[in-house]
């Protein structure tokens, strides 16, 4: 088991948490009360920079809805970045790939929605 990391910075279109270890049932309450900490701006772009994440179940997938859900919520996009082949086999299998806008890194992330404002 990889301790679970998340690390937030900010960028020109809204926070970046990168998250780096184990998403799952022990960790994801601390994506979760990471979220919930951050204050976005309507039209922002909170971006999960998955790229160092070694696994993920449901509740980790639960946790990724979460964050979703909260940045609709504020007026704010969410997008996924670097999303491990694992994590994206998930996804698709459940569908929701049609539901996460999904990037190759986190800075395709930024620049795709800085060129869309």
């Amino acid at each position: 088991m990889t301790p679970l990391t998340i690390t937030s910075r900010n960028a020109v279109t809204g926070p970046v948490l990168e998250i780096t270890g184990d998403l799952d049932h022990t960790t994801a309450p601390e994506l979760r009360r990471a979220v919930d900490g951050l204050t976005l701006a309507a039209g922002q772009l909170l971006v999960l920079d998955l790229a160092a994440l070694d696994f993920c179940d449901s509740s980790g997938i639960s946790a990724l809805l979460a964050a979703r859900n909260l940045a609709r919520e504020q007026g704010s996009g969410v997008a996924l970045a670097a999303v491990p082949a694992n994590t994206a086999r998930i996804l698709r299998l459940v569908g929701l790939d049609r539901v996460f806008t999904i990037h190759p890194d986190a800075s395709a992330a930024g620049a795709r929605n800085y060129a869309a404002s």
